[in-house]
């Protein structure tokens, strides 16, 4: 089951029309496609980017060049464009509420505030309903203590904000673990999560329209190599149970927040058979970038429909696919590797740093 819908209001709002302008706050990769598919849909495209060196920011003549935390910068970038979109979380809530931005935000500031958070995400999920380990706020060494004794097992301490691709993480299982693990946070606010067993990750890219539709699709299954994303495979060989139980969390959480746009859960399929939500991310995301050579739409395309008005097209696999992450070096092998026949996405960046996402590739599960 690949597919969710809601139910449309009579009183949605107009669509944008074409030659509008989307906003796009961030330079990466996530921005650059974003720019690229809402041009194929006759938009024009404005990247608030901190350099002319971004990907997003080499696709569009439109640009602003700032610091994400310049609420001057940002309310002046926002008069400019009728939409205001994302393409990462870490964005600051406050300066864009200082904005006082003319034009919507989509999705809402809300969901940062949320997706920045670990413990606010965890609270917020718990309250709906939707499963996740079990946690505890940690701003001490004995909170550390108690909450290693009432979890009873090893358990994962993370820093509350900005860690991603396994930083700000640490394992622990005994107290030198966590005296080691808490001395590196240097103070910084933590939550203590349960270690739970699992049997593969997984990813659910939920869209949502300004009418309250909804459309899912297919869920893939992640395989991770030093914690960074590496593949993505679809179908990802889950029940149509387990698949309909995961629209069902992200339809729950859209719906709370009227979300607008690309939402992303990512979760631990368990060995006993559950499903717990490891974390949120309010855009589109790197496990769905198959969708560009594997689905009938774009999760990029998909989110542009959505912030502007549009009606959402119905996400249907095309092929079995599998997407691979070309991290540093890498990159050069496949570009020029001429017995390579996956489709390949490079995102304009100069430096191939190890670890450093340079593009993907998308290949059909049967080749090798």
């Amino acid at each position: 089951m690949s597919s969710a819908k809601g139910s449309a209001s009579a009183s949605s709002p107009a669509a944008l029309p074409p030659g509008s302008v989307i906003g796009i706050v961030g330079g990466g990769q996530l921005g650059r496609m974003l720019a690229l598919a809402a041009y194929g849909l006759g938009f024009r495209v404005h990247v608030y980017a901190e350099t002319e060196e971004d990907p997003a920011a080499l696709v569009t003549p439109f640009r602003t060049f700032g610091r994400l935390d310049d609420a001057a910068a940002l309310a002046q970038f926002s008069r400019k464009v009728d939409v205001v979109t994302f393409e990462f979380e870490n964005v600051d809530v406050s300066a864009f509420q200082g904005a006082k931005a003319p034009a919507p935000f989509r999705p809402p500031l809300r969901a940062f505030e949320i997706a920045q958070d670990r413990w606010v995400e965890k609270q917020t999920l718990d309250r709906l309903g939707i499963a996740v380990a079990p946690f505890r706020a940690i701003d001490t060494r004995e909170d550390l203590a108690q909450g290693l004794r009432e979890l009873a097992g090893p358990a994962i301490l993370k820093t509350r904000r900005f860690g991603y691709d396994g930083k700000g993480q640490w394992k622990v299982t005994d107290r030198a673990d966590a005296d080691q693990a808490f001395a590196e946070l240097a103070g910084a606010p933590a939550i203590l999560e349960a270690y739970v067993a699992f049997e593969s990750e997984l990813s659910v890219i939920l869209a949502r329209d300004v009418s309250g539709a909804t459309e899912a699709f297919p869920i893939a299954r992640n395989d991770h190599e030093n914690h960074i994303l590496k593949r993505s495979t679809v179908p990802g060989g889950y029940s149509e149970p387990v698949e309909r139980e995961a629209i069902q969390m992200a339809n729950t959480l859209a719906s709370s927040l009227d979300y607008v746009g690309v939402l992303t859960l990512e979760l631990f399929a368990l060995t006993d058979g559950r499903l717990v939500v490891n974390e949120i991310a309010p855009r589109v995301h790197n496990s769905g970038h198959w969708t560009l050579d594997a689905c009938s739409v774009s999760q990029f395309e998909q989110h542009i429909r959505a912030i502007t008005g549009l009606p959402l097209r119905r996400p249907e696999l095309l092929r079995p696919a599998v997407m691979e992450n070309l991290l540093g070096p890498e990159v050069t092998k496949v570009w020029t590797d001429r017995s390579v026949t996956s489709s390949l996405h490079l995102y304009g960046k100069s430096e191939a740093r190890d670890g450093r996402k340079m593009g993907h590739r998308t290949y059909w599960q049967e080749q090798p």
